[in-house]
């Protein structure tokens, strides 16, 4: 068996517009040389050259995947949202929702991301792979299930959980989403469940500012199965790996989980333009290591990892090349230039003990 790389040269083709960042443009604000929205394509164009340029690619089970179909879809979309977002799709594009803009074709773009993400999990829950990387675009952990934001158009993990969970594939899911904004729209979807645990870690409000707080807990026979971290600013390498071992492996553990499911983010990245946090490279390989040896000790080994934010260009490819790596179990390198200069500006000792004491009271707060 192999680890799986599902990826589209069509959904690099989807596309915002009308914005500089956040920003719509207009009046002082110039549009940029580069133009639209920090998701672009390019990040993850950058990752798959960089992969092909150091052999990586070829240690990996390539392919791509059908468009998540509409019953798949309505799982977790009601019927009105897709019939609005199919109908302003053939009309044209436009936005639908807060920062969620597409171009003509977009419905069916998000519909395949939505699938590269759903294939990922169905093959390795039912063995055909070891784990998974699915490089999905537009990214999915925003949307909610009628309200899409934060360039998600479509919940890419809440479908293929809900896929794989009709097909009686697995029952209970784990998601543990390192994307440095809250993954509010996953959490909303399983809010008042007890099958589906999700964890996000998350720089204090970011995006969505007013969500993703440490009270947030879930409802219903939901309560508890929510997690929420709010990381201060500043958190970098060793503090993210401190979450991980102090509250997100022993959530894990206590959930016992079929399978495990990343919303992979990079935008806790050092430079990222989103954010203000100083993960690196290696914190995302080290932190992808933390949970392939949790899967194996609780679900076989059943880990997908499902591609979200990240808007540098120059550093995204380093970070999703590490973490690829690492869950292949591949020798194949892209040594980071910048991993030095980065481990150099860390937190200082004063602060980083200051961020290990702030993540022990959340984990008191939580019972862990």
């Amino acid at each position: 068996m192999a680890t799986g790389f599902f990826h589209d040269e069509k959904c690099l083709w989807h596309a915002g517009g009308n914005y500089t960042f956040t920003l719509p443009i207009g009046g002082l604000v110039q549009p940029l040389a580069a133009g639209g929205l920090p998701e672009s394509p390019e990040t993850k164009r950058r990752l798959k050259n960089l992969m092909d340029v150091t052999g990586l690619t070829g240690d990996l089970a390539v392919q791509t995947a059908a468009e998540a179909s509409r019953a798949d879809l309505e799982r977790v979309h009601p019927a009105s949202y897709l019939d609005a977002f199919k109908a302003l799709s053939d009309a044209g594009g436009g936005e639908i929702g807060h920062h969620a803009p597409f171009a003509r074709g977009g419905y069916e773009i998000a519909a395949l991301s939505a699938g590269l993400s759903l294939a990922a999990v169905q093959q390795v829950a039912t063995g055909q792979l070891d784990n998974a990387y699915s490089l999905s675009r537009p990214p999915g952990h925003h949307c909610e299930p009628d309200s899409p934001m934060g360039f998600c158009l479509m919940a890419n993990i809440a479908i293929a959980i809900e896929a794989a969970m009709a097909k009686e594939l697995v029952s209970r899911v784990a998601v543990v989403d390192w994307d440095v904004h809250h993954g509010n729209g996953t959490q909303k979807c399983f809010y008042d469940r007890d099958d589906v645990l999700t964890i996000s870690l998350h720089q204090q409000g970011n995006y969505p500012a007013e969500s993703g707080r440490l009270e947030e807990r879930g409802a219903g026979a939901g309560e508890g199965y929510a997690i929420n971290l709010p990381m201060h600013a500043g958190s970098g390498h060793t503090a993210y790996l401190h979450a991980m071992d102090r509250i997100v492996i022993p959530a894990l553990e206590a959930f016992k989980p079929d399978m495990i499911i990343v919303a992979c983010g990079f935008d806790a990245s050092m430079i990222d333009p989103l954010a203000r946090m100083q993960a690196t490279s290696q914190t995302f390989a080290e932190m992808t290591q933390r949970m392939m040896d949790t899967a194996a000790r609780l679900c076989s080994g059943k880990l997908v990892l499902v591609h979200e934010g990240g808007y540098s260009e120059a550093y995204v490819p380093f970070c999703g090349h590490a973490t690829i790596a690492t869950l292949a179990g591949s020798t194949i390198e892209a040594p980071d230039p910048m991993l030095g200069i980065f481990q150099h500006r860390q937190p200082s000792a004063e602060f980083d003990t200051f961020l290990r004491r702030s993540i022990d009271e959340m984990a008191a707060a939580l019972s862990f």
